[in-house]
């Protein structure tokens, strides 16, 4: 009988822990963060559904899976969606370096205009149909959990009058997690990221990051206008992108403290930086073989993520050259045509188990372009980086990287066979960078909980308890003045003014009745 008993409670407890959770996809590496929440949350018994636009280019549709896909049909292609991802891509890697700063941002602006209209598109394509608008309601969903890599899915939650929880790597100088969450950051101490600055500023260093904070308000603010008056007609009421933003219940943060400087945090922000890493699984068979015919040397894996599959043949043989002067094995992730120079070292692989290799303990460094997700499995499994940044967050990454001692940075542009080889042998043969690694190797590993699962504890965190309003500072009622206390040292300094004036009136009324009373005794005299 008490067995039959503890089954019920055991079942009615699983009942009471799953709930519908509904996913704003988005794109990339963004895709792999959310693809290991949503089989988490799968493996717990939820009931998931991805909203995902129908030009997407990173989710198979049509693979057998337990996740539900809510379409949203666009009028772009796939083809025209993936063609902008490429310009935005070759913008960042080919253009940018070779033009100066006015016409880089002309170019930029060109490219986000273009950005908006498509992301417009994705908007209207949910907002205006009406019957998928009325099937998620009648879902009730008790949670979404939002990449805000594109618009909306925070006003969806809204329409829906479902809680939510926002998922993000960044934004530009912390200008939604500052406006929107108000989470602070003071800029003496806190770097505003794509700064590439560290927490260790010089006088002049700390001018540069409150520049940058105000250069990246002003441009972050101008490209939300635009969103500001869509939101406001979706919603039937005057609002603002950042309003609505503010209202998420939660924020996780894809890093941690291995990766990030010290700062203030809020309770609703919670750090789950590494959520995708997971132990080494063994090698297939011949990459196996070729990894352990490096002997003691061990061997290096190279890889500048999925979005770069091939060089121009000047760089490609400008690197495989320099690979090619150095004693270990080097296995390389590239999908264009083999460089002629490619030496015997090194090996040439459409895709690689990434995570896997730099777990195996032969690895003795990892090339990288320096995307979160690769940097958080280097940091899992301790091996030393050098940095090859290319676009987005990736130098300011890599700067991290740096500060901690634990890569050796490379720019692309001006990349030589010879810089890339001295900074190999650095990293391979100095052991500062080996034991840097472990430091924050160790850093990872010593959690109460894994960031998967605390990603997942706080989505069922809000399914339990309808939100988790309680945790949002009530910074989020007060004005900018306000928030600052202009308001209230204004008020004291008025205060202070009248004592002033008061004190000199009297001081002023007793210097004369003293001048009276002294007159008055010398004409007496």
């Amino acid at each position: 009988m008490k067995l039959i008993w503890l089954l019920m409670a055991f079942c009615s407890l699983h009942r009471f822990k799953a709930g519908k959770v509904l996913i704003w996809s988005a794109e990339g590496s963004h895709w792999i963060n959310l693809k290991y929440i949503i089989h988490k949350l799968l493996a717990r018994g939820h009931d998931v559904t991805v909203a995902v636009h129908s030009a997407t280019v990173y989710i198979n549709l049509t693979e057998p899976s337990l996740i539900k896909y809510e379409v949203i049909q666009v009028p772009f292609t796939r083809e025209r969606f993936d063609n902008f991802m490429n310009t935005l891509l070759d913008f960042w890697v080919y253009e940018k370096p070779q033009l100066s700063h006015w016409s880089s941002y002309r170019r930029f602006s060109e490219i986000v205009e273009d950005m908006k209209v498509l992301n417009k598109q994705h908007c209207d394509g949910l907002f205006r149909n009406r019957t998928l608008m009325q099937k998620l309601r009648d879902s009730r969903f008790e949670v979404v959990l939002i990449d805000p890599m594109f618009p909306c899915g925070d006003l969806l939650a809204l329409k829906l009058g479902v809680p939510f929880i926002l998922t993000l790597r960044f934004t530009p100088a912390f200008t939604a997690e500052r406006l929107c969450g108000q989470l602070p950051a003071p800029p003496s101490y806190v770097p505003a990221t794509l700064s590439e600055l560290s927490n260790d500023m010089s006088f002049t260093e700390r001018i540069q990051n409150v520049l940058y904070m105000i250069m990246y308000d002003w441009v972050i603010k101008q490209m939300w206008r635009h969103w500001d008056s869509y939101y406001s007609e979706v919603l039937g009421e005057p609002t603002t992108l950042c309003e609505v933003m503010g209202k998420a219940d939660i924020w996780l943060i894809r890093t941690y403290w291995d990766f990030e400087f010290p700062r203030p945090l809020l309770p609703n922000f919670v750090f789950v930086g590494g959520l995708h890493c997971q132990p080494s699984k063994p090698l297939p068979q011949e990459m196996e073989e070729f990894v352990q015919s490096s002997g003691e040397h061990g061997i290096v894996v190279f890889s500048l993520g999925s979005m770069i599959n091939n060089l121009t043949d000047e760089k490609a043989n400008l690197i495989a050259e320099a690979l090619g002067k150095i004693p270990q094995k080097v296995l390389w992730r590239y999908a264009g045509e083999a460089p002629k120079t490619l030496a015997s070292n090194t090996k040439l692989y459409n895709w690689l188990p990434q995570n896997d290799l730099l777990g195996h303990p032969k690895t003795r460094a990892f090339i990288t372009h320096g995307g979160t997700n690769g940097i958080y499995e280097a940091i899992y499994h301790g091996v030393p980086i050098i940095g090859i940044p290319l676009f987005a967050d990736q130098p300011d990454n890599m700067v991290h990287m740096k500060a901690k001692g634990v890569a050796v940075v490379l720019q692309f542009p001006t990349l030589t066979r010879q810089d890339l080889v001295d900074a190999l042998n650095t990293v391979i043969n100095d052991t500062r960078y080996k034991e840097n690694a472990m430091k924050l190797f160790q850093i990872q590993h010593d959690q109460p909980t894994g960031p998967l699962n605390r990603s997942v504890f706080w989505i069922e965190f809000v399914i339990r308890h309808g939100g988790a309003k309680h945790l949002r500072p009530a910074a989020h009622s007060l004005s900018w003045p306000q928030y600052h206390c202009l308001d209230v040292m204004a008020f004291l300094a008025a205060c202070f003014a009248v004592f002033l004036i008061l004190l000199t009136k009297c001081c002023l009324f007793c210097c004369r009745k003293c001048m009276h009373m002294k007159v008055q005794k010398d004409k007496i005299q």
